[in-house]
């Protein structure tokens, strides 16, 4: 008989290769389950949501020309702009936002909800600026023109006021001087850029200009042997004289029958005009009637020198299209309606105005 062998000693960590390969595959799976959750880290910082959703609509970031990095981040740390604006420092700073090859772009900035760190940053290297809706409302005097533009866009408004006082600028690049620049500006919409310079603005005007002013309407205006810039100029007194759509074309008849005629247009918003007094009087005096002004249309025949506000395309187009009637006179109708009663013949036309006067009398209404 063979002794019995005692049992083998139990094996030891490190003593055989089955004991490294049982460490070995705890170390690979820690090491993987670290860098699992390092690659999660990661990706949240740089992808997930960092622009939150707002009830009335998307954020916004305005970079101005020659802004620092310093000032976009301020601008990103205003409360509701971005839900942890550190994080996106970092990433920013990191990838080198603002420097040479990673220049600011001026402009205004979409911030979408849902961009996470990396697709705003990206935006903002590209450049990829969004245009705004730039409303162009009627002005009777230049100088409120630059002050408008100031208050939608980032413009040089002293640049632009400078223009507009140009003579040889003006003629050169529109053909219009100081007076008639005005026709020029058709109210409405443009879609701009935020940081919009002084020429770049006028030439996208000129464009609206070159657009409403169609092959048709041109030949209108020929059919009524008058130019764009004569058919501005009337279309501002007619805008001036009435709110209601209807009686634009009713009015822009009895000034073109008057033109025709030879008799002045005796429109008294062109009195107010040169007084300063349009949007701020309501009533004309006698003595505004000898005010010494080529925008006095009672003692100079014809029309004036240029418009006395910028007509919207409306008035423009009932100037093009007008009604066609024998009435040389009108006045405001005393219900406050707007309307006009329109007459053919003097003595009718003093009996309607003897009933607005005295409506204006009623009220207290002196200018």
């Amino acid at each position: 008989m063979t002794e019995p062998q005692p049992n083998p000693a139990p094996l030891l960590p490190g003593k055989s290769t089955s004991g490294w390969r049982f460490w070995g595959q705890v170390a690979l799976w820690t090491l993987l389950a670290l860098t699992g959750l390092g690659v999660g880290v990661v990706s949240k910082f740089l992808y997930q949501s960092n622009v939150p959703a707002h009830a009335d609509g998307p954020a916004y970031l305005y970079i101005r020309p020659g802004e620092k990095l310093s000032g976009v981040f301020r601008s990103l740390r205003q409360p509701g702009v971005l839900e942890r604006p550190t994080e996106f420092i970092v990433v920013a700073s990191l990838r080198g936002l603002g420097r040479k090859q990673n220049a600011l772009h001026p402009g205004r900035y979409t911030l979408r909800p849902g961009l996470g760190n990396l697709d705003l940053l990206r935006l903002l290297e590209s450049g990829r600026q969004d245009t705004i809706a730039f409303t162009l409302t009627p002005f009777h005097y230049l100088p409120q023109l630059p002050r408008q533009a100031g208050r939608q866009l980032y413009t040089d408004t002293a640049r632009l006021h400078k223009l507009l006082a140009d003579s040889t600028y003006l003629a050169t690049h529109f053909g219009l001087d100081t007076a008639t620049i005005r026709t020029l500006f058709i109210p409405g919409q443009l879609r701009l850029f935020w940081p919009t310079p002084a020429e770049a603005f006028l030439d996208s005007v000129a464009a609206r200009h070159r657009r409403f002013w169609s092959a048709t309407r041109r030949r209108q205006a020929d059919s009524l042997k008058m130019t764009p810039v004569q058919v501005a100029v009337l279309a501002s007194i007619v805008q001036r004289e009435t709110a209601q759509p209807t009686d634009k074309p009713l009015i822009a008849g009895v000034y073109l029958n008057r033109l025709r005629k030879g008799q002045p247009l005796q429109a008294d918003p062109t009195l107010l005009w040169p007084l300063h007094g349009l949007g701020t009087r309501k009533r004309v005096l006698n003595v505004d009637k000898k005010v010494d002004s080529p925008y006095n249309t009672y003692t100079h025949k014809g029309l004036p020198p240029g418009p006395i506000t910028t007509p919207y395309p409306q008035a423009l187009d009932a100037v093009l299209r007008p009604a066609r009637h024998k009435y040389v006179f009108f006045c405001a109708r005393p219900d406050g309606s707007g309307f006009s009663d329109f007459a053919e013949t003097f003595a009718d036309h003093k009996r309607n105005a003897r009933r607005y006067w005295q409506h204006l009398d009623s009220l207290k209404i002196k200018k």
